[in-house]
């Protein structure tokens, strides 16, 4: 394998993320007509989407220090096999606990799978341009809502609810195990010994590198991060809508954010590449914040529109930079490990911002105090990411696998 196969991990990855990521998000079309057929509730169906954050969360922890150990071929098959039946089976649900159980908890803990053993394989196949090619891994979710959404809503149309998740599952099978397949470690892979956790040896002591300030100041700006932005995103139809734009114009706001996430994601992770990560990430930060306060001023659909871009590339773009981060700080060995509990603390926090939004929009019938105070977490987030300690380079030292 020469090193144009590194090319081919960044497609796998960019795949495998849009499929993972498309059939989780997929539940929001299925949400009505699921209720519509079986008479379940709306909230019964939806709490899926909140299982999935939270078991995605513990589920990424786990599948990351598994692929340090294993090598990320072998996670990244078993979530390819466990999500396509994941949707099989929720496909044949008869009660709604029987739906939950598998839509909610087991594609979940199939989507976990592929996000920190992807970029872990990522970063170990790039010395150069590390932050492009994490970046574009992580476009592949900003393609899903692109994808695997108009094919569920018109598989649904075609065929109703069953058959449509019974095909998407099928399809998850035929896309992601012959890619698993082809995921390959580097014929060369560089161990970094700049840091003070790869200088200690093979594989450090993980109480150590959990209570580094390093993981703490990542884990944190993740956390925030993910809580600025969930709640908003989560809303934003709803909220155009309470502002007088027709429905359909709102949901097309929601896919301006997705196709500008993509633009952002190449910007921000280009830029990071020729200035420096942390920069970028604290720009990319205050950007957000801003577009979360801008959001109290809008009310035309343009408007809407041209914040979404704005929104949608900040977010987007800083969102595969902690990854580079994670590598720049704690080396190849436990990226898996290191970046699955930062996604584990991002996901709680994408998972509180629907839920505090839901309960600001009962509370108060709008949504001024979402927007306000996901600014002002987006603020701190920034603050937050200014105490990365600095980065201590040495010489790397090369070191040959044999290649699986």
């Amino acid at each position: 394998m020469g090193v144009s196969y590194r090319w081919v991990i960044v497609a796998l990855g960019a795949l495998m993320s849009c499929v993972a990521i498309g059939t989780m998000f997929s539940l929001a079309i299925f949400q009505e007509p699921i209720a519509s057929a079986t008479g379940w509730s709306h909230v019964g169906i939806a709490s899926g989407m909140t299982l999935n954050f939270i078991v995605m969360g513990f589920g990424g922890f786990l599948w990351g220090a598994a692929s340090d150990r294993f090598g990320p071929r072998i996670v990244v098959l078993i979530g390819s096999v466990l999500l396509g039946l994941a949707l099989v089976l929720a496909s044949r649900a008869e009660t709604l606990l029987q739906f939950q159980l598998t839509y909610g908890i087991l594609v979940g803990l199939a989507a976990s799978t592929f996000f920190a053993p992807m970029i872990a394989a990522t970063t170990a196949w790039f010395d150069e341009n590390r932050g492009l090619a994490v970046s574009l891994v992580s476009a592949g979710m900003g393609v899903a809502p692109m994808t695997i959404s108009p094919f569920a809503r018109w598989l649904i149309s075609a065929y109703e609810w069953r058959p449509a998740m019974l095909i998407i599952g099928v399809a998850a099978w035929v896309l992601l195990v012959p890619a698993a397949l082809l995921v390959r470690r580097p014929p060369a892979e560089t161990v970094d010994t700049g840091t003070e956790f790869a200088a200690e040896g093979a594989r450090p002591q993980l109480s150590k590198v959990f209570r580094s300030p390093q993981f703490i100041v990542l884990g944190l700006t993740f956390f925030a991060c993910c809580a600025a932005h969930s709640g908003p995103i989560f809303h934003m139809v709803n909220y155009a809508t309470i502002c007088g734009v027709a429905p359909m114009a709102a949901v097309s706001i929601y896919s301006v954010e997705g196709l500008a996430g993509l633009g952002g994601r190449l910007l921000y992770g280009t830029l990071a590449d020729r200035i420096g990560v942390k920069p970028v990430l604290v720009a990319g930060l205050l950007v957000q914040a801003g577009a979360l306060a801008t959001y109290l001023l809008v009310s035309e659909l343009t408007e809407f529109y041209a914040l979404a871009i704005v929104f949608g590339s900040a977010y987007g773009g800083v969102m595969p930079l902690y990854a580079v981060l994670a590598r720049e700080y704690f080396g190849q060995r436990i990226i898996g490990t290191v970046l699955g509990a930062a996604t584990m603390l991002s996901s709680l926090g994408m998972a509180f911002g629907p839920l505090i939004g839901g309960w600001i929009f009962d509370t108060f019938a709008n949504y001024s105090w979402l927007f306000i105070g996901s600014a002002m977490v987006g603020l701190g987030a920034a603050a937050i990411a200014l105490a990365f300690p600095p980065l201590v380079r040495q010489k790397p030292q090369p070191v040959f696998w044999v290649s699986s």
